[in-house]
């Protein structure tokens, strides 16, 4: 069902949102309460993954907020399906499976950020806010999991980084920005930042997002 919501606020424009889940009551309620916020405008509603990944490629939404389990393709199914194509859709995934592996595995594949389906109504609207913005989204509670499952999954391959920037980087899966990695660290931001960039050097990415996904996938943290 098309939805037409145009609510703004002191004229920034709306994100654009796609709401993706088989059972009507959770999807109606997400809906609405997306459209509240009056900074997100619902362009449409689905019941299964097949629907949404053909709504996404219509109506090309700014953030597609996407059930973990759905029939036809499931949640995970849809992300990959829109990094395959290369669509700007960057998909949020919602699910009642909090597991590190899970979680690890969504963000791995190209999620943009993943929630559980507990999550109050105002966390949904920041994660769509923030995803909307290219940040990746993963709330504390999972993010110190999906850390130690990069630990778990280490095999010590890629390039050779220093301590301080393993430290940089553990703390940008766990979520945190530069400046609370300063804190953390007892450093500078400006000190936090030319690790960043050294960082990013090394791994041949451009955003903390990226070098997380690297980290993933080669094992840079112990």
């Amino acid at each position: 069902m098309l939805l037409k919501m145009t609510a703004g606020r002191a004229g920034d424009p709306l994100v654009r949102v796609v709401v993706a889940d088989d059972h009507p009551f959770f999807r109606d309620g997400v809906s609405r309460g997306l459209g509240q916020s009056g900074r997100i405008e619902v362009v449409a509603e689905v019941g299964d993954g097949r629907e949404a990944l053909d709504v996404i490629r219509r109506e090309d939404p700014d953030v597609a907020l996407v059930d973990y389990e759905m029939p036809e393709i499931d949640g995970l199914g849809v992300v990959r399906a829109v990094v395959r194509d290369g669509l700007r859709t960057r998909v949020l995934l919602l699910s009642a499976h909090t597991g590190s592996a899970v979680v690890f595995q969504a963000v791995q594949e190209g999620a943009a950020g993943y929630l559980a389906k507990d999550a109050r109504r105002g966390e949904i609207v920041e994660a769509v806010l923030d995803v909307a913005h290219g940040r990746t989204v993963v709330p504390p509670e999972l993010a110190a999991g999906l850390a130690g499952e990069i630990r778990l999954r280490a095999q010590n391959q890629g390039p050779v980084l220093s301590e301080r920037e393993r430290q940089v980087l553990d703390a940008f899966a766990r979520g945190l920005s530069v400046p609370q990695v300063a804190a953390e660290l007892f450093i500078g931001v400006s000190t936090v930042k030319t690790h960043t960039q050294r960082l990013y050097e090394k791994l041949g990415v451009s955003d903390r997002a990226a070098a997380v996904a690297i980290a993933m996938r080669k094992g840079l943290l112990e």
